[in-house]
């Protein structure tokens, strides 16, 4: 079946996911036979819904009500808003009530259906809900008047079950059924008689057969809807599966799927017996163990968003307690110097209903705020799980604490973690999972993975080794050489000398004058890539000029009161040809090419308005503005007394932006570039007069451009499609690594050795020819090759590539870029390198990195064929002739793919 229109329009705009648009396409079908009337036969309408959904047995309540079942994460609370979206739209519907299972999830209901300030308002981008419906709530709906009640628009009631359970006690009415002198009827009275009321019931299993839900059931919507996850109850021991699903995607059809959840790893001690250990033991093991976990997970994310320029996720552990007792034992043993040197003292957040008043309301303050980064809690105690509505994405490791096996594996012990903070799996398996510490049935664990039933897999079992290290973990920077050379003490202190007392007077201001020679002479250098054809094109007498020129602009910007006599040009000059020197001295000219199975790249940059609650630039004193009366122009006689090009001051900053940033394109982005320009302009209007605006403009028009520009970023799109290699220029910088090591860990020499098991976690320093400083290795077999490339007489250049150094997609449904091992630069040739365990080496996926590889190679090839460029090779090394005495030439001639 088609999508009608609203249904795709809703879709589209509320950007569903798979399970989500397939729940509203039903929907759609569902609504389209069922009449949505009050007093019509059940009997027929359960028939329509049978046909089209022939697992639906029963409605199992008094008027029509259907069931979608979604696992926690997929997103059950915007699939609600669809729902309710197209009611309005497709069918008029005005009216609808939504029950919420607790407290949590009423207030959060409340503010993702009528706040559109919240980030998660779930609405967004219809039209109709422009304006947020009326939300009409427990608290507020005694105050409106017949009339406001019978007004057009959408009215969105929200209520909590467990106060409505709490006010039916002892055979009383709840509250809501009570004569409402304002209305002049109960409110419960002015519902029963609206003809278009539809119901939503949310997290349904866990109210189906409460007080409540009796009274809830006298409405007699025309529709009921219930989401869940778990669509059963437990009555006597058993689970009884609802009658009236329509729809079901299960978390064992997420996992499947791979896209929507995280993956639930077991994270277990192989061999281990529980029954040698006391339960405090147990419990200090298994505290321990998950936060080891969680000091691995809380590295390799921060990794990750460093390489990938996302923010930074701060995870934390969930630990579950047995009661209030055991809860405070916990957190006293967490609190002290022996539990990791006494480092989570103050991140450790204790959760139980015991708690009352101030401490209480910082508690739950805090627990709501844990994904936000200023927030320091690591821990979460809590006896219990904690309920549903409890909505976070950074929860990475939970520690259920004297559970059974059974307990532990269930989908409700999970749930609060599967959320991704990204939104999708990245394909790093330490972004993608979380971790569930269980050390106490190791084998029970194994059956359970064998079952095809089962939620957790082999492949998502986790051998904790027996270490006691507590030690924590920190993110080091693998910095180029030439950038780290360029930046040292020395090269600046060579720059310095070249500088006269009376051009700059002080040392410290020779310093930062070196510096900003030094950084703009070297970004010149890389920028130059786009008009060269060669490498050892920069050091062309044409280029290096170009280089000095920009060097000196850029200076003289900075420093206006330097008196740039001949000395200071020649130690700008100087510094030029040093830079340009080193960087072909240092760099392997690595050429920037996309290498993808797609043809065709559209990006560009959403509209969008610009943020200016911090542009608050003021005028300067030492430039002079002079504004053409009839046109308008700008005249600048600078401080040193030149005198700046003249324009209209929107003029130059679109300008600056333009010439600057080679990806904003002025045909393309014209209208977006003076709009933001205005409301820069707009921002400074609201405190300085008509002059000093223009001087701002003027004067700081650099900052403005970058202001904007870094807004802009913000929102670019880049939309690929089937392409193979293109986008060639003949080099592009070194890009810097990022590596985590323990913090008390010290840098290791590369000849050192180490016991191949613990080399992935250190970090070597000590090479002579490589094009970072510092290195880290994912086997003993790399860094032996390393020791290879050091060694070998042939080798000029080597590198192991950062995360983005190349811009190669191996599969067109593979969301990560290839990374090779190698890279290694000889007189006469460049090789792309992968080391491969010897029996990997026919695997798919090594052959796909393989062929990917080589056509990268080729096109580099052939680019550099026609500008006496050196010529790429890729080499496909099998790890076991990776050896001492083994020459490099060698390896390359018997290798070549």
């Amino acid at each position: 079946m088609i999508m009608n229109k609203n249904t795709r329009y809703i879709t589209n705009r509320l950007k569903l996911r798979e399970p989500q648009a397939e729940s509203l396409e039903l929907f759609e079908q569902l609504c389209d036979r069922l009449e949505l009337k009050k007093d019509i036969n059940l009997e027929i309408e359960a028939a329509k819904v049978h046909y089209l959904c022939p697992t639906f047995k029963s409605f199992e309540r008094d008027f029509p009500s259907i069931c979608f079942a979604l696992a926690t994460g997929v997103g059950k609370t915007r699939l609600m808003g669809a729902f309710i979206a197209y009611l309005y739209y497709e069918k008029g519907i005005k009216n609808f009530f939504v029950m919420a299972p607790n407290l949590t999830i009423y207030n959060k209901l409340i503010k993702d259906f009528g706040d559109i300030n919240n980030p998660k308002y779930v609405f967004r981008g219809l039209d109709a809900f422009v304006t947020p419906p009326r939300i009409i709530h427990g608290e507020n709906y005694e105050y409106y008047r017949q009339q406001e009640l019978g007004t057009s628009g959408i009215t969105i009631n929200v209520f909590n079950i467990s106060k409505l359970n709490a006010e039916t006690r002892s055979g009383r009415e709840p509250r809501m059924k009570r004569l409402n002198e304002v209305l002049g009827d109960s409110y419960f009275n002015y519902l029963v008689e609206l003809p278009d009321l539809v119901l939503l019931m949310d997290e349904s299993h866990h109210y189906r057969a409460d007080r409540g839900m009796a009274v809830i059931n006298e409405l007699k919507p025309v529709l009921g809807i219930e989401v869940t996850a778990t669509p059963q109850v437990e009555r006597s021991g058993r689970s009884i599966k609802f009658e009236n699903v329509v729809y079901e995607y299960s978390l064992a059809h997420a996992l499947e799927d791979g896209k929507f959840v995280k993956v639930p790893a077991v994270a277990t001690r192989k061999n281990f017996d529980p029954e040698q250990y006391s339960d405090d033991e147990l419990d200090r093991i298994k505290l321990i163990d998950g936060v080891r976990i969680h000091i691995e997970t809380q590295a390799e994310l921060e990794k990750y968003a460093r390489e990938n320029g996302r923010k930074i996720i701060k995870p934390f552990v969930l630990v579950v307690a047995k009661d209030t007792n055991h809860s405070g034992k916990l957190k006293d043993f967490i609190c002290s110097d022996a539990f990791f040197k006494g480092y989570y003292k103050d991140k450790v957040l204790e959760i139980h209903s015991n708690q009352t008043g101030a401490e209480k309301d910082e508690n739950i303050e805090q627990l709501l705020s844990l994904e936000e980064p200023d927030n320091k809690i690591e821990i979460v105690i809590h006896v219990n799980m904690l309920k549903e509505g409890w909505d976070v994405t950074n929860l990475y490791t939970i520690i259920p604490l004297r559970r059974s096996a059974s307990e532990t594996l269930t989908e409700q012990t999970i749930g609060r973690g599967l959320r991704l903070p990204y939104g999708e799996r990245t394909g790093v398996d330490a972004v993608d999972r979380l971790n569930i510490v269980h050390h106490d049935k190791y084998d029970a664990i194994i059956n359970a993975a064998n079952d095809p039933n089962s939620i957790i897999r082999k492949l998502n079992i986790i051998e904790v080794d027996d270490s006691t290290t507590q030690d924590r973990k920190t993110i080091v920077e693998l910095p180029s050489r030439v950038e780290e050379t360029i930046g040292g003490y020395s090269f600046m202190e060579q720059i310095k000398l070249g500088i006269p007392d009376d051009a700059v007077p002080t040392d410290e201001r020779k310093s930062e004058v070196a510096k900003t020679i030094a950084q703009t002479a070297y970004k010149t250098v890389m920028e130059l890539n786009k008009h060269v054809k060669t490498f050892s094109d920069v050091k062309k007498p044409e280029y290096r000029n170009l280089i000095v020129a920009a060097v000196v602009q850029k200076t003289k910007e900075s420093f206006p009161t330097v008196d740039f006599n001949d000395e200071v040009k020649k130690c700008i000059e100087k510094a030029v040809e040093e830079v340009t020197q080193l960087v072909t001295n240092i760099v392997i000219p690595v050429p920037r090419a996309t290498v993808q199975q797609v043809l065709e790249i559209k990006e560009g940059y959403y509209d969008f308005d610009l943020d200016t609650r911090n542009l608050n630039y003021r005028p300067s004193d030492d430039t002079i503005i002079i504004k053409d009366l009839k046109d308008g122009k700008i005249a600048v006689i600078n401080s040193d007394g030149s005198i700046g090009k003249e324009d209209t001051p929107e003029n130059m900053i679109v300008q600056e932006i333009v010439m600057t940033k080679s990806d904003v394109d002025y045909e393309k982005n014209a209208d977006l570039l003076f709009k933001l320009v205005g409301q820069a302009k707009a921002k400074f209007a609201t405190y300085l007069n008509q002059d000093e605006i223009k001087k701002v403009m003027v004067t700081r028009k650099r900052d403005i451009a970058e202001f904007i520009y870094l807004q802009m970023r913000e929102h670019f799109y880049k939309e690929e499609t089937r392409f193979e290699a293109s986008d060639m220029l003949p080099f592009t910088k070194i890009e810097v690594g990022f590596g985590e090591k323990y913090s008390a860990d010290e840098l290791y020499d590369f000849r050192t050795y180490v016991p191949a098991g613990e080399i992935r976690s250190r970090v070597f320093k000590g090479f002579k020819k490589s094009c970072h400083s510092l290195y880290k290795f994912d086997s003993s077999t790399e860094k032996q090759f390393a020791v290879i490339l050091e060694d070998d007489d042939s080798v000029e250049k080597w590198m192991r590539p950062a995360k983005k150094q190349f811009n190669i997609w191996w599969d067109k449904y593979s969301r990560q870029q290839y990374e090779p091992d190698f890279v290694v630069e000889t007189a006469d040739c460049i090789y792309m390198i992968e080391i491969k365990m010897s029996g990997e080496i026919e695997s798919e996926v090594v052959q796909l990195k393989a062929q990917a590889g080589k056509k990268y190679c080729a096109a580099a090839t052939e680019f550099n064929a026609k500008h006496g460029g050196k010529p790429w090779k890729y080499l496909l090394i099998p790890h076991d002739v990776v050896k001492e005495g083994v020459f490099f030439n060698w390896l390359a001639k018997q290798f070549e793919v």
